[in-house]
């Protein structure tokens, strides 16, 4: 129980973690997506402003300016710096929106043709700004009052763009591992109080229950010495039967804190559920016909599984005393045996006068019991169900249950071949 809450302290931690990273990751680059994008549309404002002539740029200011982010970038700097470095080609529109020049001087793998062809489509949709491959573009009105068509080679910031998003990536998967290692060095730390309490526990009832045997051994004998004397009665039989109930309470609760601390080791085998199941049904024919319940058993031969015998017989015994203690008088079980190719699935069902109203999984908390009141009147005290997951954990199964409308109660349990 112990690792198990350590991997889930482990695992909310690293999920707040990763969501964090991936929080910081995606604004950072979202952040940076946004600066190339409004670099190429100051660019693409420019070169239609000045026709693509770095001469009719503000005059750069021979002072250094501040580097961003501890400032605002250079404007002029970074002006000058796009036309030198990037890839660019004009087309001028005339009046009658005929290309009357093209500029393909700073442009790369691209003639006049393909130039022309492209600012004439742009010019098609409407002009204004979009994306024409490996080009954003952008249409508007020149110095010269005609029509320019800018595109800009957008190669290179989609180049930055990767490098950046690769490189932070990589940043926060080793942030990532790096955290995963202190959470799981710093995780036995945090749960050492909760593991002490948890370990605290365990021993309490380990050793409540050792304590306890003692005394219940002796009230019984005594009790049937009485009756060897003086003959049984009412007060003999009922201090008997709740000290056997009270014996069978300090067992199943010394069996679950062994399988807590994980000393409860089974042997596993190869045995037949099929036969198993069989058997296990007899034994609970009689109290069947006395409660008036129908049985409906799908039981194929052969079905094979490896755990341990003792756990499997006590698993079902549990399942079907429960099944028939919380029928319906004259209600109905239904049991079956089920085969795939990875699984072996066990159903057992039982109609009940009204169902649970709390969800399925809460069945199998200990002390649970439908019977709010706790009248004893089923002989159940709401542990046998937690030890039957306990039973199925141990060798390799899954149990779960199900409400089937409007009065059925279904027990499933999964076992691996």
């Amino acid at each position: 129980m112990v690792k198990s809450l350590q991997r889930r302290f482990v695992a909310a931690a690293m999920t707040a973690i990763t969501g964090l990273i991936l929080l910081l990751l995606g604004a950072i680059n979202t952040a940076n997506l946004m600066l190339i994008s409004q670099r190429m549309d100051r660019t693409l404002e420019l070169l239609c402003d000045t026709g693509g002539d770095p001469g009719g740029l503000p005059p750069m200011d021979k002072r250094p300016g501040r580097p961003f982010p501890f400032g605002a970038p250079d404007g002029p700097r970074e002006d000058y710096g796009a036309f030198i470095s990037g890839g660019f080609f004009l087309v001028r529109f005339g009046a009658g929106n005929e290309p009357v020049s093209v500029d393909v001087s700073r442009a790369y793998n691209m003639d006049e043709y393909q130039a022309r062809e492209l600012a004439q489509e742009a010019l098609e949709n409407g002009g204004g700004r979009g994306e024409r491959g490996q080009f954003r573009y952008l249409v508007k009105e020149g110095p010269r009052h005609d029509t320019v068509a800018a595109f800009l080679d957008t190669t290179g910031e989609s180049g930055s763009f990767w490098r950046v998003l690769v490189l932070s990536a990589a940043v926060g998967l080793c942030c990532w591992a790096i955290m995963l290692a202190f959470v799981m060095i710093l995780s036995k730390a945090a749960i050492r109080p909760i593991a002490e309490n948890i370990q605290r526990q365990k021993q309490f009832v380990t050793n409540a229950g050792h304590e306890i045997k003692t005394p219940l051994a002796i009230i019984q004998s005594n009790a049937e010495a009485l009756e060897l004397y003086n003959g049984e009665s009412k007060w003999s039989r009922n201090i008997r039967e709740q000290t056997e109930r009270l014996g069978g309470l300090v067992k199943d609760l010394l069996m679950l804190a062994r399988m807590d601390e994980g000393a409860l080791q089974g042997e596993p085998v190869e045995l037949s559920l099929s036969k198993l199941l069989a058997r296990s049904l007899e034994e609970f024919s009689q109290p069947m016909e006395a409660k008036g319940l129908k049985l409906a058993a799908d039981i194929p031969p052969d079905v094979v599984i490896r755990g341990d015998l003792e756990q499997i017989r006590k698993l079902l015994s549990i399942l079907l005393d429960n099944c028939v203690k919380y029928a319906d008088q004259g209600g109905s079980i239904t049991v079956s045996l089920m085969k795939t190719d990875s699984r072996i699935k066990l159903r057992i069902e039982n109609t009940c006068p009204a169902l649970p109203d709390v969800p399925p999984d809460k069945l199998f908390d200990r002390f649970y019991r439908a019977d709010s009141a706790r009248t004893q009147k089923s002989g159940g005290y709401g542990i046998g169900l937690s030890v039957a997951r306990s039973l199925a954990a141990a060798n390799r199964a899954v149990i779960s249950a199900k409400y089937i409308q409007p009065d059925i109660v279904r027990f499933t349990v999964r076992f691996r071949q």
